[in-house]
């Protein structure tokens, strides 16, 4: 776990140089702040900020695009829990990236689900024109930002608060006309559906970029924008004071500390992910001391169904426990889900979202249980009700991927695709479809048979073939790998945990289904 964690440490501070130190210093020396300084601005002292997306596309385009040139994640202004959209102009001047437009998508809906307000920081050059093709068409592609923007504005409320920090050019000015209130930066505030060259080779007009659409022109004659700062500190200033004036936050929940300290966890895991661990020494170490109320104890025992607490906050738990575990019906696996432990999840989570509990799934499953025995269970319609009753729950629902997540178990327990509002893994988190000596032998069972069965050696071209789905499973598996391709908000430090879910609890606590 140590050196999985020292190995993201050093991945994430590398991401979070952004463009480079010269490139930071440039935008210094343009009396800007680079956006991770804007955030850190901005944010209330001390306040955390649960960062989304930051390893996303770090791996790709030779590694000129690290998080996507946007930061994106949550943290507390005045008191209450916000969204923060960043352009990072230090990432080719801030233009965006196909992964960019997901990244940003996915802050918004993180705003709408949990009704709290959003903060663009607009500092960008525009679409990166020769990847246009993944960033303008389609259902999901540039416009899909401008359509939750409208939906917020004028379908949900969610206040959206636009700073004008550097251009803000073509179809990406929408998003700040888009916005409650625009607040523009002087001398390095741009807004307009043209640059200066593209006006003059359009209409063969010269004008100058702050005439053009500074902030003087936008905030006195256009009146497109609503406020003017002087500079970059005078706009945070500006951004607090106009988040202060919302409703009052709710009092932040603190409860009993957890009765095992937060370093435990480091031990917990075993370096070979077969092996088992302690899950209830594990929750110990995350929720309230309060007493854990386990529900149906004695049944379907491989899956734990608990009522706990979070800093106070009353939660659900549903979590794999793994190894081998005692059952009325005999010795059964940990991490595999069967029939009664699907009934008992779907019974259980209707019953939590009845009573409001949020939803904290501990996932660290290998699958369904398969064979003859299991099918005569009704073990498919089993899974159905499992997987219906969680993707129904209108209560916030937070994932955290332990280990193993696997086959249709990692949908049921509160996958991706379901929608959750959030998604956490560990380092030590391995998700895909099967483990990679499975997939191996999915995928060439029936030639490694027959040769055995003829008692001769697996010629080289199988070997080979074995050995590069071995190597592609362990990559694709790998946690840092799922998080450049957006597939979990973050992987984050066990120690950590505990504190961060707490946040996301808050942040989600005026949460819409």
């Amino acid at each position: 776990m140590l050196e999985l964690l020292q190995r993201l440490r050093r991945l994430e501070t590398q991401v979070r140089q952004g463009g480079g130190i010269e490139r930071a210093e440039k935008q210094h020396a343009a009396r800007k702040l680079t956006a991770r300084e804007r955030i850190a601005e901005l944010q209330d002292p001390e306040a955390p900020f649960f960062e989304t997306g930051l390893l996303v596309a770090y791996d790709r385009y030779d590694g000129q695009a690290p998080a996507a040139g946007v930061v994106t994640g949550l943290t507390r202004i005045e008191r209450r829990p916000c969204v923060v959209v960043a352009n990072d102009a230090t990432v080719k001047a801030g233009a965006w990236w196909p992964e960019t437009i997901a990244k940003i998508l996915r802050a918004q809906e993180i705003a709408m689900r949990n009704r709290i307000p959003i903060v663009y920081l607009v500092d960008s050059a525009g679409v990166n024109l020769p990847l246009q093709d993944g960033i303008f068409p389609g259902q999901y592609g540039a416009s899909r930002i401008f359509y939750y923007c409208s939906l917020m504005r004028g379908k949900l409320h969610i206040p959206q608060i636009a700073a004008v920090m550097g251009p803000s050019i073509a179809g990406g000015a929408y998003l700040p006309a888009l916005s409650d209130v625009i607040v523009m930066v002087e001398g390095s505030g741009f807004m307009g559906l043209g640059g200066s060259h593209l006006v003059k080779g359009a209409t063969g007009e010269v004008v100058d970029a702050d005439s053009l659409g500074g902030a003087a022109m936008h905030t006195q004659t256009s009146g497109v924008a609503h406020y003017r700062a002087s500079d970059d500190h005078d706009c945070l200033k500006q951004i607090r004071r106009l988040i202060a004036a919302q409703p009052e936050p709710r009092p932040i929940a603190t409860g009993k500390p957890a009765a095992l300290s937060a370093e435990t966890l480091y031990e917990l895991m075993p370096d070979d992910p077969r092996l088992p661990y302690d899950t209830e020494k594990l929750i110990t170490a995350l929720f309230d001391s309060d007493e854990l109320i386990e529900f149906q104890r004695e049944y379907a025992t491989e899956l734990l169904c608990a009522q706990a607490r979070l800093m106070g906050r009353p939660v659900a738990i549903v979590a794999n426990r793994r190894g081998f575990v005692k059952t009325a019906a005999g010795p059964r696996i940990g991490g595999i889900i069967y029939a009664e432990s699907s009934r008992k999840a779907a019974y259980f989570v209707d019953y939590a979202n009845r009573n409001g509990w949020p939803i904290i799934y501990l996932q660290d499953v290998t699958g369904f249980m398969v064979g003859t025995q299991s099918e005569r269970e009704g073990i498919i319609r089993a899974g159905a009700e499992m997987v219906q009753a969680m993707a129904c729950a209108e209560v916030p629902k937070i994932t955290l991927t332990l280990g193993h997540a696997s086959g249709a178990g990692y949908y049921a327990m509160g996958g991706q695709g379901f929608d959750p509002s959030f998604t956490l893994s560990w380092p030590t988190a391995r998700i895909g479809v099967m483990e990679g000596e499975a997939a191996v032998y999915a995928s060439f069972g029936t030639e490694i048979e027959k040769y055995r069965a003829l008692g001769q050696e697996l010629p080289e071209n199988l070997n080979e073939r074995i050995r590069k789905t071995r190597a592609d499973y362990e990559q694709w598996l790998d946690s840092v790998h799922g998080a450049a391709r957006g597939h979990v908000d973050a992987v984050i430090n066990p120690a950590e945990t505990r504190e961060i879910l707490g946040f996301l609890l808050e942040a989600s606590a005026r949460s819409a289904s």
